[in-house]
């Protein structure tokens, strides 16, 4: 019995022996798991930058500032001058140029007006003007003015536009604004203004001027023929705009 306690015993120590296993293959197993780690350590540093990136909020960038549309309205006072150049008619001895082939003359003047931008695109107006012709002669017509409404289409900064009212001609037969008085009649246009900023236009115009036929007479009295007193300009011109009555420039959206 004594020997099979002790058989029993010494069987036991020798398999839990054999199941341990050698310091070696320990060594060899922890090495592995040593390396893996490191190996997986590395990969994520490498990975975690570009990680990072993607992950980093974006940069805030302001809106640029909203600028308006431009707002162009007629409405409103305006002053302005112009020159430009008068051609008598065929026949017109009262013109400025007639001694000299009718070539024309330079001109130079004034005008003041009010316009009404009723609708989007339509503007009516009413202006007065009135222009120096550039003549020696004491027998000549030395001014045209004129009284008209004018009626234009307009589109953006542009307004194109006819006119038409009364005419007057300062057809004195002597030097300087003495002597007889001038003659009535009409006149018709039509011209093309661009506004450059909401105060400051500029155009040009054509404008007809018909003051009907004048009877010539002799000494005696007598008359001795007729002409037609009439003036064909061209001028260009700029004018400052008040705004009083239009919407301000800022309203549109």
């Amino acid at each position: 019995m004594g020997d099979s306690i002790l058989g029993r015993t010494c069987l036991r120590g020798s398999s839990t022996a054999a199941l341990t296993p050698p310091a070696s293959l320990l060594l060899e197993i922890k090495m592995k798991k040593f390396l893996l780690g490191t190996v997986a350590l590395i990969a994520l540093g490498a990975t975690a930058p570009a990680l990072a990136a993607d992950m980093a909020a974006r940069p805030y960038t302001k809106a640029p500032a909203y600028v308006p549309a431009p707002v162009y309205n007629w409405t409103g006072f305006y002053i302005g001058g112009h020159v430009g150049g008068a051609f008598g008619g065929n026949n017109n001895i009262l013109a400025p140029g007639f001694n000299s082939g009718n070539n024309g003359v330079f001109m130079g003047g004034v005008q003041v007006g009010y316009d009404n931008q009723f609708a989007p695109n339509w503007v009516f107006g009413l202006e007065a003007n009135y222009s120096f012709l550039d003549t020696g002669s004491s027998f000549a017509n030395r001014g045209l003015g004129s009284v008209t409404g004018r009626l234009g289409y307009t589109w953006g900064p542009a307004l194109l536009y006819v006119k038409g009212g009364y005419g007057w001609a300062d057809s004195r037969f002597t030097n300087g604004f003495g002597g007889n008085g001038g003659r009535d009649g009409y006149t018709v246009g039509g011209g093309l203004e661009y506004m450059f900023t909401q105060n400051w236009s500029g155009k040009v115009e054509y404008q007809y001027y018909d003051f009907g036929t004048v009877n010539v007479f002799n000494a005696a009295g007598a008359p001795i023929g007729s002409f037609r007193n009439d003036e064909h300009t061209v001028k260009a011109g700029i004018n400052y705009r008040f705004g009083w009555g239009g919407p301000p420039a800022s309203t549109a959206y």
